[in-house]
């Protein structure tokens, strides 16, 4: 009997938006039958700048149980979604300084041959979404990982219409996560387990 597949989802999340997704994709694994660990990045921000924001500050402080991720997580994963909102296009410090932790299982070649996709949020349309999300897969080519994005593999990816990933428009936190999202959400999660699933088996 085949082991359940082992995914490992890392996010960093400042407001919510990204959390959400990530729980989205929580259960959508857990429903395809993975075994999954939900992980946030380390919060490397002051505190004066998370207090600034309520929203920041109100999400950090009802996230602050929820573990963060180690390099023992990403070793112990067959498949890793890594999500971030878009920092003028290009991944968040947070969730960059965990993967560039991650130095000593790429020296042992244990980042290799594991499968990885990216979620992202921004707060407008267009607003580097993709190029955050193609920005993240350089990291996963130096890895030597596979990366498993959505594409257009089922009808429901023409009407969130981002092929590199789930990604969201929040509009400040005034565009909560839509059906849409949690779709594009679920195809996603769904495919990375079954293609994570049929490599552990061949």
């Amino acid at each position: 009997m085949s082991t359940p597949v082992k995914l490992a989802i890392v996010y960093y999340s400042s407001t919510g938006t990204i959390a959400e997704i990530a729980k989205e994709l929580h259960d959508a694994g857990v429903k395809a039958g993975a075994e999954v660990r939900l992980l946030k990045a380390a919060e490397l921000a002051p505190a004066a700048a998370i207090e600034s924001n309520p929203a920041w500050a109100a999400h950090h402080a009802a996230t602050r149980d929820l573990p963060e991720a180690s390099a023992e997580d990403i070793g112990w994963a067959d498949a890793v979604l890594f999500g971030s909102p878009t920092r003028f296009g290009n991944v968040s410090a947070q969730l960059k300084q965990f993967i560039d932790s991650l130095g000593g299982l790429w020296a042992q070649g244990k980042l290799a041959d594991k499968v990885y996709s990216g979620f992202v949020s921004s707060a407008t349309a267009h607003g580097g979404q993709e190029s955050t999300l193609l920005a993240l897969y350089n990291s996963i080519h130096h890895f030597g990982g596979i990366t498993v994005t959505p594409g257009f593999t089922d009808p429901a990816k023409f009407v969130d219409g981002n092929p590199y990933g789930t990604s969201h428009v929040d509009a400040q936190g005034s565009n909560p996560v839509d059906d849409t999202t949690r779709t594009a959400a679920r195809i996603q999660a769904e495919r990375v387990v079954k293609i994570t699933a049929q490599l552990k088996a061949a």
